[in-house]
């Protein structure tokens, strides 16, 4: 049976953008790479937005040094706003002056050291507390359906019948799970699976299944007691997925296969993929754009 708290939306998500956006170098030399811009947005203005869509009010970034993009990112530039308006430019206007809702609060944390993504997400704890709460990695542009849930709002809908931590999954091809979390599933139905262990990055040839953790989690507060019990993993890092792995010793933990599509933009392939299929579905750039594509890969045939 249900109970009314897990009835509750949930009203925080934590970005982790500390990382050195090191794929992306030069380019993230000096500039966020979740400040890249995926045609006329950058992607944590994406990530945020979904979270916004899914009934989120506090968004908590746990940063690093150079990141100061993001927060004036999502702060007011005044001087910009009176220029718009005095040229009268009301469509740009308004783009810019609801990028962050007044019903939405902006928290900032530094993460003190690169220490991974478990450690990103403890140092939200204090904010978190003892509610549910998500995580968002903006590197994962995901695409849905205008007339359907977003990522985070499937995942809190298998949380609301189950009330356990739900995380985002996707099959990937087993040359690639070294990439990836991969979970030793028990298939519930075609898109929902129990987990029973994670493993971080295996070998093809070791991997328990081609299921991947991706950049979308609803997680139980528990995992913060976790976090804190967990040493450093692969990498010499605090693995996120080592957490889950000490939480599922007293806790289930949810794996749900999402409706949509995802662009790992942390790749430049993935990244330059996102810009064509979000370029191509532009309302002021797609027939162009479209007929550019059409052209060049007609030169490239000759």
């Amino acid at each position: 049976m249900q109970t009314q708290s897990m009835k509750k939306r949930i009203r925080t998500a934590v970005f982790p953008v500390a990382g050195l956006g090191t794929r992306f170098l030069p380019a993230t030399k000096a500039s966020p790479k979740e400040m890249l811009p995926v045609v006329d947005k950058p992607l944590i203005q994406y990530a945020v937005e979904e979270a916004l869509e899914a009934g989120v009010e506090i968004l908590v970034f746990v940063t690093s040094r150079n990141k100061r993009a993001i927060e004036d990112h999502f702060d007011r530039v005044y001087e910009l706003e009176n220029e718009l308006s005095e040229r009268e430019k009301p469509e740009l206007l308004e783009q810019i002056k609801d990028i962050l809702p007044r019903s939405a609060s902006a928290i900032y944390i530094r993460q003190p050291a690169a220490l991974g993504l478990g450690h990103a997400v403890l140092c939200a704890a204090p904010v978190v507390g003892k509610e549910p709460f998500y995580v968002v990695l903006a590197d994962d542009l995901i695409e849905t359906s205008p007339s359907s849930e977003n990522v985070l709002q499937q995942l809190h809908r298998m949380h609301e019948a189950h009330g356990c931590s739900v995380v985002a999954l996707e099959r990937v091809p087993r040359e690639h799970v070294s990439r990836y979390g991969i979970i030793q599933p028990q298939e519930i139905n075609e898109r929902l699976y129990g987990i029973q262990s994670i493993v971080e990055k295996p070998d093809p040839e070791d991997a328990p299944s081609e299921l991947a953790v991706i950049g979308r989690y609803l997680l139980m507060p528990e995992v913060m007691g976790c976090l804190e019990k967990t040493g450093r993993g692969r990498g010499g890092e605090i693995q996120l997925t080592d957490g889950l792995e000490l939480l599922l010793s007293h806790a289930a933990v949810l794996g749900y296969a999402f409706e949509g599509a995802r662009y790992d933009c942390g790749d430049k392939l993935g990244y330059l993929e996102a810009c064509v299929e979000f370029g191509l579905k532009h309302p002021q750039l797609n027939d162009d754009f479209k007929d550019y594509l059409i052209k060049r890969i007609s030169h490239l045939d000759r």
